[in-house]
């Protein structure tokens, strides 16, 4: 068990439970529907450009990636889009909104049994359109197991010096729980905090990064392993 930690915090979307595959989805049905414009290479590859061009207007989310595939449709066609391929656009932006965000497996009962110790407090810090990670928070049942809940349009050292002065603690107290090294790990490690990384089935292409090995830093391959890190 590791000494010192106060704080857990744990990213939410592909941590506790899935959300890229379902973007990843969404693109291959829109490119199929574009496909009169380009490869699917080609049309990904477009999208992504389009998408770091918005992100200082539209943050992350379903939202802004729908408004970014509506951007890269018309730019690609000319502003020459048929209303069923405007309609696939819409309704694959529409399923991730209705993501389920069930639970990944030994999720749950991972966190049940940190909280019933009480040895922490556990917090999600979790980034992304307000109402569409409220309704993901809902949905998942989750919520009941966090003190604290916080919903930021990035994740960077601003943001976990501002989740610790909140939570009244030295970065040192804190462990971050995620898939992304980049957004979930290095922060913190940068910091002086600790870090467990639990890889996901897909990563965006945007939290792709150098990563390095530290010994505040526990890599996981379950969910559950943190038990064995934390009790």
């Amino acid at each position: 068990m590791v000494e010192g930690i106060k704080v857990v915090a744990f990213d939410a979307d592909d941590t506790l439970w899935l959300n890229e595959p379902l973007f990843r989805l969404a693109e291959r049905q829109v490119a199929d529907a574009l496909s009169e414009f380009g490869s699917f290479d080609h049309i990904s590859d477009e999208l992504y450009k389009i998408e770091l061009k918005n992100m200082p207007d539209y943050g992350f989310g379903a939202k802004a990636y729908v408004l970014s595939m509506i951007e890269n449709a018309l730019n690609l066609s000319g502003g020459n889009l048929s209303g069923n391929q405007v309609r696939t656009i819409l309704e694959s932006g529409r399923a991730i909104l209705h993501n389920p965000a069930t639970p990944l497996p030994g999720v749950e009962e991972t966190l049940e049994k940190l909280r019933a110790s009480g040895r922490y407090v556990l917090v999600m810090l979790t980034k992304g359109e307000l109402l569409d990670q409220e309704h993901k928070i809902e949905r998942s049942g989750l919520g009941k197991y966090f003190s604290h809940i916080e919903i930021v349009s990035n994740k960077s050292q601003k943001e976990y010096i501002a989740l610790c002065g909140k939570m009244g603690i030295d970065v040192k107290d804190l462990m971050m729980v995620g898939n992304s090294f980049k957004s979930d790990i290095a922060p913190v490690l940068e910091l002086g905090g600790w870090g467990a990384l639990i890889p996901s089935e897909s990563l965006w292409k945007l939290e792709h990064t150098e990563e390095y090995d530290h010994h505040r830093l526990f890599r996981l391959e379950t969910f559950s392993q943190l038990l064995q890190v934390l009790l």
